[in-house]
């Protein structure tokens, strides 16, 4: 077993080394531009990205002609929500989304507030999952988009997409699903979803970082503005040159996941009732933060009561974890994905992200449950707080004064 262990996979995954093999010739000799329409350079190029488009298709019950190649999933997000923001103006400027969005839709429902937009953030259960009663009734005569994500990044729920697909399919309201952190986990089929718009990223799924894919309806056509002017690229809705060797890293780590996803993801979720049972069984006061019933398969976020998250990562050094979302950890206010489930500031502050993947053993599992059991009593040792709990004192109905 390698050390340090590597339990992160919500923040990235390692490139499969066969989407390397599959990447590396065109960074050597297939080099060229895909957009070069004189010469074989260009030629081979186009065909390698036009199969890889197809890959990404067929995964997700999509025609190659649908999928527009982005740099990742915050530029897949940025144009689909600004993109028909743009477009349908003139039809209604109401946008719906959810509280517990990656930053790349909430930072962009902010921005499209600045610009005159309203937006509704409807709130999630304690399970972490949107009630698509609540977006029935969010939904007004001038909404034109709703933007909900598939999966969860922090705590791995599943909202229930193919319902709310339906609620805006029969209301005629473009709906975008951020689909980073399930596709090529679990099945997503863009018919059975309703969904016009999916955001994809290559780096979540074994693929290279710096690319990705927004899926665009064609029938019924969901319609966008592009947001980057250039060369007409993608049918003029994202122009630049593409990363051919990254698209096609993409279109094999989809061709991986349509074959291997099924026996995968069980071998995943089994590694990961492992961890929980393990974890659940060695400490007390701990929590799953999330439904474990509608769950991505290598997720566990859990809490550990009188436990700070980052003493608790610094302890535990051999092993990548995170402390709530990898895109703001750098902050120190507890999540707001954990907050708007109604988890107390101090649980929220103790809580741990755990991502196992692909390349994921059982005897790092065991490792791991063994290390968090040992850190996690060693540190509560030194909470007076730890120990005030476990001889049955109501800590909420104490009165703490200030000495000062």
């Amino acid at each position: 077993m390698k050390i340090p262990i590597y339990m992160d996979c919500h923040a990235t995954t390692p490139v499969d080394g066969r989407v390397l093999d599959a990447m590396l010739p065109f960074l050597r000799e297939d080099f060229g531009n895909s957009a070069s329409k004189s010469h074989v350079f260009g030629w081979r190029a186009e065909e390698a990205v036009e199969s890889a488009r197809a890959e990404i298709g067929k995964l997700i019950g999509a025609s190659a002609r649908e999928m527009i190649f982005t740099s990742g999933a915050t530029e897949g997000d940025n144009l689909a929500l600004k993109g028909t923001a743009h477009f349908y103006k003139d039809k209604g400027r109401h946008l719906i989304t959810c509280q517990t969005e990656h930053k790349a839709v909430l930072d962009s429902m902010h921005r499209l507030e600045r610009e005159g937009f309203e937006v509704s953030y409807l709130p999630v259960g304690r399970d972490g999952r949107l009630d698509p009663d609540d977006l029935r009734k969010a939904i007004r005569p001038d909404t034109i988009l709703v933007s909900i994500m598939h999966g969860n990044n922090e705590v791995g729920v599943l909202h229930p997409i193919e319902e709310i697909g339906k609620i805006t399919r029969e209301k005629g309201i473009i709906f975008h699903c951020d689909a980073v952190q399930t596709i090529g986990k679990v099945p997503f089929d863009v018919e059975a979803m309703n969904a016009d718009l999916i955001s994809i990223s290559a780096h979540k799924m074994y693929g290279p970082k710096g690319v990705g894919a927004l899926y665009v309806r064609r029938k019924p056509r969901a319609r966008l503005i592009a947001e980057i002017d250039g060369g007409g690229h993608e049918r003029g809705l994202r122009s630049g040159t593409l990363n051919v060797p990254g698209i096609v890293g993409l279109g094999k780590a989809c061709e991986l996941a349509g074959a291997e996803m099924r026996e995968e993801s069980a071998r995943v979720l089994a590694l990961r009732e492992k961890l929980r049972r393990g974890i659940e069984s060695n400490v007390d006061l701990v929590t799953v933060n999330g439904s474990l019933e509608h769950r991505l398969p290598g997720n566990l976020n859990m809490s550990f009561a009188y436990v700070e998250g980052e003493a608790l990562m610094m302890a535990v050094k051999d092993v990548a974890v995170s402390s709530g979302s990898a895109c703001t950890s750098a902050s120190l206010e507890p999540s707001y994905v954990l907050k708007a489930m109604g988890v107390s500031d101090d649980l929220a502050h103790s809580s741990i992200r755990f991502g196992l993947g692909r390349f994921t053993t059982e005897e790092e599992v065991d490792y791991v449950t063994d290390l968090f059991a040992a850190k996690v009593k060693k540190l509560r040792e030194m909470s007076p707080l730890y120990e005030m709990a476990k001889e049955g004192v109501d800590l909420a109905a104490v009165e703490w004064t200030n000495p000062h």
